[in-house]
């Protein structure tokens, strides 16, 4: 039945305006806004729906991955334009907040102005 629809991810925020800013200006992705929501528009036609819910409260996991080539300087980058990177118990971080050798990709967690927690991890080409 759905086989072939071009099914796409969406997530709240409680300030489309404030959105719209962070993932356009601040993270550099392509934002679109009709009736209210925005589209990111992320490489591959992957776009994102991101839509207003005023009692928002964030999920407490990863809503959305950025693969980078290179993660350090990635989070360099994220850092110079005023991200700050969560740090968690349970993870060896650095003092950026890469995750190295856990088994997994290296990676670094963010959140967005609605507390929605993002990543940004280094996949092999």
């Amino acid at each position: 039945m759905f086989k072939d629809t071009k099914a796409f991810s969406g997530f709240a925020v409680p300030d489309i305006a404030a959105a719209r800013t962070f993932y356009g200006d601040t993270l550099g992705i392509d934002v679109t806004e009709e009736h209210g929501m925005l589209t990111l528009r992320l490489a591959g036609g992957r776009d994102t729906l991101i839509y207003p819910k005023p009692n928002h409260e964030p999920a407490n996991f990863t809503i959305l991955n950025f693969p980078v080539d290179d993660i350090d300087a990635a989070v360099d980058e994220l850092l110079e334009r005023g991200v700050d990177f969560e740090l968690y118990d349970g993870f060896e971080q650095d003092e950026r907040g890469i995750v190295r050798d856990d088994g997994g990709p290296p990676i670094a967690w963010f959140r967005d102005p609605a507390g929605n927690i993002l990543s940004v991890m280094e996949l092999e080409s």
